[in-house]
Formats: structure tokens, sequence, C-alpha cells
């Protein structure tokens, strides 16, 4: 076996795109053009200090080119010298599994193949994100480093070999370093065990219980199948969707009302089963319905924080919870009827992983459908989802009678998410400048119906590593409670997405029953007054509403 030191181009990798915490993403061709993935890596490499010695964790989602790019990375990672790598079966580990893996076995840190919720196929996205020890996204110092290093890359390492089996569980050598060939399934599910108890769930299904679970042809296929039809015997079928296919069978993985269209028809329908459920792309991500009833994700938190201690692993209480600042205010109010702590940090779960690790928190969620808690460091689409089913089992409560309660104990924050997809980037820059600067003279001012009590650009400071994160999206508030917030997103792979957040709180004596588009119209006119989203984008209407 020879080890090869070819030539690579500055800057070639990510042509000006800085990888964020969701890592980088591309147009998957792109990725499998040589040497761009390689170039890619080797900067990943260098900027943690190199890679000798260590052992890493390696898989994916189970999209296109994700086997061909498992084989690239272990052959790079045995010519940089690494001691071991711990891959799934087939290249397949779910993101929340990786999470858990680098921690269980003490691993160095990890390389995730997805682009998340992102299509998947030849013509669509693919991406590579790094996790650290502690089994969270790198934070921006790696980014960052990750970055500067591929505007000055010269070569990178490769060891000239065969494939490694991937198919077979079982330990193989690669030059000097072994991969371990490891199920990509049991310990997650093993660890779901230890935070739940599944006889009772079990119970529940025996008594007559029914679900479904779509996983969208994408990487929880396996892992739903595993837990709720072999260890909690819901029926064989209550999981559709399950196999992961590499172009996640045409289905754009993105577990919301939009794209989970079939499992909405079915869970609005006449025949709908007690609960539904599905996941994205890489299982980080979910969404939660009843027979005839949507749970909003900032509504989920909410409840998840209200209840948790019904599950075993939290029957001592939280020591705090967590939400991205675009997410409605909702978990706040039980945090403070319960006396907990609640942070608002950015979006980007590595935010949280520093509240995690540092003990201030256990639980924690964000608008876009991902909600998680200490067990990882990781949105966990399935754990929410078991989370949710263990609340539903000890309180014989419906979905729809679950929220209703809710409301009247805690009131009801109307809430949405109005996503503008692929604009032109510079357009979306001009629009968002050009509000930002206006913020400063927007207090008391009325607009329409509303009066401004304040706006901002929030910025945030992390009372764990005292770092401050600027310009994290910008904030209008009006008097009684109501918000707008406005911001780009960085998880696609063309354009920009523009994201307007709109929220209205409602006491529990007030009218909860109320169509939340109807309940929100002040705050949509307000935003369309203050962006001119549709004079300046000629967009109409958004592309998805959640």
């Amino acid at each position: 076996m020879t080890r090869h030191t070819i030539s690579a181009t500055p800057t070639q990798p990510i042509e000006g795109q800085k990888p964020g915490t969701s890592g980088l993403r591309k147009k998957a061709k792109v990725f499998a053009n040589a040497p761009y993935l390689e170039n890619f890596i080797q900067a990943t490499f260098d900027a943690l200090g190199g890679v000798e010695g260590k052992t890493l964790v390696l898989g994916g989602d189970g999209r296109w080119f994700g086997v061909e790019a498992a084989q690239i990375i272990l052959k790079m990672a045995a010519a940089n010298g690494a001691e071991r790598v711990i891959v799934g079966q087939g290249a397949w580990l779910s993101t929340p599994a990786a999470s858990h893996l680098i921690r269980l076995r003490g691993a160095d840190g990890g390389l995730i193949l997805s682009a998340s919720h992102n299509p998947g196929g030849p013509e669509e996205d693919f991406g590579v994100k790094y996790n650290m020890a502690n089994g969270g996204p790198a934070p921006e110092s790696v980014t960052d480093a990750i970055f500067a290093r591929t505007k000055d890359i010269t070569q990178y390492f490769v060891l000239d070999c065969a494939d490694a089996d991937l198919q077979t569980c079982g330990e193989v050598q690669m030059g000097g370093m072994t991969v371990e060939v490891v199920d990509p399934v049991h310990a997650y599910a093993d660890l779901m065990e230890t935070l739940f108890d599944f006889n009772v769930l079990k119970g529940a299904f025996k008594s007559g219980f029914k679900m479904r679970m779509d996983s969208m042809c994408a990487i929880t296929g396996p892992y739903a199948r595993e837990i709720f039809e072999n260890r909690l015997g819901a029926a064989s079928g209550t999981v559709v969707h399950g196999d992961p296919l590499p172009d996640f069978g045409g289905m754009h993985p993105d577990p919301n009302p939009t794209w989970a269209h079939e499992l909405m028809a079915e869970m609005m329908g006449a025949d709908a089963p007690d609960f539904g459920a599905a996941s994205d792309g890489d299982g980080d991500r979910n969404m939660v319905l009843g027979a005839g009833c949507y749970v909003s994700p900032s509504d989920s938190l909410a409840v998840l924080a209200a209840n948790a201690h019904l599950a075993k692993g939290y029957a001592q209480g939280l020591k705090g919870v967590a939400r991205s600042m675009p997410t409605s205010a909702a978990v706040d109010r039980v945090a403070q009827a319960k006396g907990l702590t609640c942070y608002e940090t950015p979006t980007g779960w590595k935010f949280f992983g520093n509240l995690l690790d540092a003990g201030h928190v256990t639980l924690c969620g964000e608008e876009s459908f991902g909600t998680g808690s200490d067990h990882v460091r990781e949105k966990d689409g399935l754990w929410a989802v078991l989370m949710w089913l263990n609340i539903l089992v000890s309180t014989g409560k419906s979905v729809s009678q679950l929220l209703e309660d809710h409301w009247k104990t805690y009131g009801r924050n109307y809430y949405s998410r109005h996503d503008f997809e692929a604009l032109p980037i510079d357009q979306a820059n001009s629009l968002m400048g050009d509000l930002r600067a206006k913020l400063a003279e927007l207090k008391g001012q009325q607009i329409g119906d509303l009066v401004v009590a304040d706006a901002d650009d929030f910025a945030y400071l992390d009372p764990v590593d005292g770092s401050k994160s600027q310009s994290q999206g910008l904030r209008i508030l009006f008097e009684g409670g109501s918000r707008i917030v406005l911001r780009l997103s960085g998880t696609g792979t063309e354009g920009a997405t523009l994201r307007l957040y709109l929220e209205r709180y409602v006491g529990p004596e007030g009218d909860l029953s109320l169509d939340p588009q109807l309940a929100l119209k002040p705050m949509i006119d307000a935003a369309e007054m203050l962006a001119e989203i549709t004079k300046r984008t000629g967009r109409v209407a958004p592309d998805v509403i959640t």
C-alpha cells in the first residue's frame, strides 16, 4: 500500500462558501468531482491539527455518493495516520446516532455525510460536517480554521489500497489503520431504552394504540423499524417509507406539512391513527401529529418541557431549557412556571452544546423541527417522537387534548414560519441590509394596527465560553408580545432562503382556537410593510409555510 501526496488547489473546496455548523453543502456532483471532497477533507484534518493516532466515527444518511465518499475519507484518514475509524454498516449513521457513537466510544470526533433535509440524488445535494469529541457540531473556531486552510492548501494524502468492505460488521485493516464496521442502529436503540420505559410503551401498542411513522425513504427507517416494530411491538407497516434510498425515493426529506404531505393527508383523514410522526434525511428533525391535529415545533418544545418528567430518563426534572431565538416563547412560559432558567440562543446546535456540556440545560429546541436533550449533542428526531409517545401513553390523552390543556394552562403562542427559497443572494442581502438600517428608528412607530416596542439585530453572549455572536436575525417586537423575525438561512445549496417568523401571544383566557395564519394576519401585513418582500422579490406567497 502506498501513501500518495497529491497536489491541491487553494480555495477549490468551497469557492468562498464558509462551512457552518451544518457543514459544507453543495450539489452532489460537485463533491463527486475529484478533488473537491479530497481538498475539503484534508483541510479539515489539517485544521484539527492532524488526525494521527486518533479515532474517528464516520457515516451518513444513505444519500447518493455517500458510500463513495466514505471510501475516500477512509483512505485519507489512513494516509493521515488515524488509528481507527468506526463506520456504520453500509456507511449509514443517523446524525444523532453518530453523536451518540462518538460519545459512547470516546472518539476524537466524527464525519457525517449528509445534507440534512435537502433532497438527494445525482442532481441534488450532498454535505459533509465534522463533529467534535463531545458529539456536537464543530464550533466557529474550528469551521473558521477549516475555511482558512482551504485558502492555502497545496496537497492532500490518500492511501492507494482496495476499498473496505462496509457491508460486513467487524474489523479490517487499511494500512496501519483499523476500520471497524458496526451496526448503525443497535447502540442508539439501546440508548433510547435507558430513557423511556419500553415495557409501558409496548403495553400501549398491545392494547391497540396505533401510530404512523414516515421515515421519508431516509436514514431513520431502520432505526424506526427496530424501535417501534421490533422492540415496542407496533404493527408491521407502522413505519412507512422505511428503506433509505440514494435519492430518497424522489421525496424531499423535510418533515413539514408541505413535504410530508402523504402523512398529513392520512392524519387529517377519517381513519387517522392515534399518533403520526416524520423525520428528515439524517434523522435529526421531527414532525408530530395527532388525528386531525398538527403540532408546531414551538408548541412541541413547550409540551415536552412541561411533561418531560413523565419519561423515565427525566423523572428527576429538568436542569433548564433553551430555545433558538426564532423559536416562539411558548417554552419560556413553561420555564417560568416551573422555576427553570430559559436561554435564548442563536440558531445552531453548537450553542445548545455549550449549555448542555456545562450542565445548564437538559432540554433544547429550535423552530425548524429540531428538538433534543442532554443524551446526545445533536437534535434528535426519533427521540422527540418517543418523548411524545411516552407522554401520550402516560397521560392517556390524545395529541389535541394535550395541546388544548397546555394552552389553557400557559396560553397560546400563535406562530408560523414563511420561507422564501432560492432568492438571488444579492437581492436577499439587500433586503436584509435595508431593513437592518431602519431598526434604530422603528421604536414607537405604528405599523398597521401594531406599535413597535423595540427592534434589534440579535446578538448573543455565550454564558459558558464568553464568546459573542453578532447579527443573528432581525427582531421587531410589538406592544402586547407579538413579534416578527427575519433571517437568512444557510442550509440550502442554491441562492438564499429568507425565513420570516411570526408570533402572537394569547393568554389562557383568550381565543385559543383561531387559525394560525388568520391570527397572525396583522404580523404578516406588518412584515410586508417593513421589508417589502413581495415588492422586492416578486414572490406573492412563501414557498413553504409551517
